[in-house]
């Protein structure tokens, strides 16, 4: 216990006493120096070299105004206009009358007056203002990022809050700001490159609130809000906004994009507007033609309907309303197509809106997480019906399934995997999986390992809409995959486009390289067929052989397709 106190006694903090007078420095050190450690300064310059120096174990400046070489007025605006050095509380020290006012507009946080005959007051005015300094320096950290020092999320919403009460709720704009594939940057350049960005745009909203007024915080790792009163001609103060961020970043070659929710007076709590603001900013992630989008009537429209949907998705799976079809898959290798395998493909028929596209909710279950109770609905369906062909047909019909970006990182997609098939008696290798090239790029060694243990378990993996994702060659060169999948919108001008048709060209190549074959799907067209068969395309499906069918035309396809054997 004497070891502890006798360290307490050593926790001193520092006090530097600025005054040309050494009688007065001295007096005043005197009086407080049992209680801090005292460093004295004859002249403002001096004092400057030694604030510098000790920025961040200074307590306390006692500041005499008239001095020479720097005079305390002086320093005062020096040490108010740097952002490091303004956390140290300064009581300014004079015998005259009007030099309050003035100090304290300066950024003094306390007066003390000539001649210092009252040593009490003295000490508990430097402990007032040390204690205040220091509590405000914990609610700073508490409530800034201390990366970008704007306000944190949290901090950021309360005070958005009181800005509103306190301005009559007058028109604001919620802004979210995010930069465009950010994790890519960092794994490009380095998480120390990455940072230096977020920096530049934190110290860009710092400028951009403090001319329009308003309030900016960084709401997670590369995601930012701004609240700002309202702009009447938004679109124009948007490229200003923007160009002010860009110009910040230099030529960085990053892009940046903007969500806008513009006050129409509707009472949304803070949340909600931000929520919107997120909504249309992330609906322009892959837009490359817009760097801001408005949420307006129609987008709201949406939301609510994608809010049904959400809503209506697990008495959805409990109907069964939710249909897998599937489409055939031909090898064309030889001069007669061969149908090889299927693929499933979900629809959903909802009592009131009737058969929904899978474009409408395939993407929104993917942003809350539901595709992986519709995953695990297709992947039972599509194992089931491969059995059922199995007992009526005598052989194995292999079918693919997609696995979502979700699924694709979850720990227990191989357990998972390996129950469907066990429950429903077929073989791994009858149960394709089709993985997007977008996953393999956002996390490239953990889906590796993961497809290394499915392709042990005896499944195989296609790299799903090959071309429109960011694989390098090198990684491509690693990938434990079986077989390349080709996005359609190579093929959707294939015939026309010189370009696309060459791509489609290369592509096959790497996939010869690869030594794994090719499939195209959304194929259409007998013109389309002839071009892929002479790159030398493997497989192929889409209209110009089937639509995707329900089991039950599935089967009298087989039964065709064995006929004519």
């Amino acid at each position: 216990m004497q070891e502890l106190l006798e360290r307490t006694k050593g926790l001193h903090r520092t006090v530097l006493i600025v005054d040309d007078e050494m009688i007065e420095r001295e007096m005043l050190g005197a009086m407080i120096s049992d209680l801090y450690d005292v460093i004295y300064a004859p002249n403002g310059a001096e004092a400057l070299n030694i604030i510098r120096q000790e920025k961040l174990t200074l307590s306390l400046v006692m500041l005499d105004l008239h001095m020479p070489e720097l005079d305390g007025y002086s320093l005062l605006k020096i040490m108010r206009s740097d952002s490091e050095l303004r956390r140290i509380p300064v009581i300014v020290l004079t015998s005259e009358k009007n030099a309050e006012a003035k100090s304290l507009q300066l950024g003094a946080a306390d007066f003390i007056s000539k001649p210092y005959n009252m040593p009490d007051v003295i000490r508990a005015r430097v402990q007032h203002a040390i204690e205040l300094a220091e509590d405000r320096i914990i609610i700073h950290q508490t409530e800034r990022d201390e990366l970008t020092g704007l306000f944190n999320k949290e901090f950021f919403f309360e005070y958005a809050r009181r800005l509103d009460n306190q301005n009559n709720n007058m028109p604001m704009d919620a802004i979210v700001l995010d930069i465009n594939r950010f994790h890519i940057i960092n794994e490009l350049y380095g998480r120390a490159y990455g940072d230096m960005l977020l920096k530049k745009i934190g110290n860009s909203l710092h400028e951009l609130v403090s001319l329009t007024g308003g309030l900016a915080c960084r709401s997670n790792s590369n995601c930012f809000g701004i609240y700002l009163p309202h702009a009447n001609n938004l679109k124009k103060a948007l490229q200003m906004y923007l160009s002010m961020i860009e110009k910040a970043l230099g030529d960085s070659k990053v892009s940046i994009r903007m969500g806008v929710y513009s006050d129409d007076g509707d009472k949304l709590d803070m949340e909600q507007r931000f929520a919107r603001a997120g909504l249309v900013c992330r609906k322009i992630e892959s837009n490359y033609t817009t760097c801001f989008e408005i949420y307006n009537a129609e987008l709201q429209n949406k939301e609510l309907h994608s809010e049904r949907l959400i809503n209506d998705m697990s008495v959805a799976l409990e109907e069964k309303q939710f249909k897998v079809f599937y489409q055939p898959k031909y090898n064309i290798k030889d001069p007669k197509p061969v149908f090889t395998s299927l693929e499933a493909l979900v629809r959903w028929f909802h009592p009131e809106y009737g058969m929904i596209s899978p474009a409408e909710f395939i993407t929104l279950f993917e942003d809350n997480g539901l595709i992986r109770q519709l995953d695990r609905y297709v992947w039972n369906e599509a194992a089931s019906q491969i059995k059922q062909w199995k007992n009526e047909f005598g052989f194995n019909i292999p079918v693919s399934v997609n696995v979502s970006r979700v699924d694709a990182f979850n720990p227990k997609l191989v357990e998972t995997l390996s129950d469907i098939t066990k429950t429903n008696d077929i073989h791994n290798e009858d149960l394709l999986l089709e993985i997007t090239e977008s996953a393999y790029s956002d996390n490239a060694q953990q889906i590796i390992n993961t497809v290394a243990i499915l392709r042990e378990k005896g499944f195989k993996i296609a790299m799903d809409d090959f071309g429109s994702g960011y694989s390098s060659l090198n990684m491509l060169c690693s990938l434990p995959i079986d077989a390349l999948k080709l996005d359609m919108k190579f093929v959707k001008n294939i015939c026309d486009n010189q370009k696309d048709y060459r791509l489609v060209g290369i592509m096959t190549d790497i996939a010869r390289l690869l030594e794994v074959p090719v499939i195209v799907e959304g194929v259409e067209t007998k013109e389309q067929y002839d071009l892929l068969k002479e790159l030398g395309c493997d497989i192929i499906q889409g209209y110009y052989f089937s639509k995707p069918l329900p089991a039950n035309e599935i089967n009298e396809l087989i039964r065709t397709q064995l006929k004519g054997a």
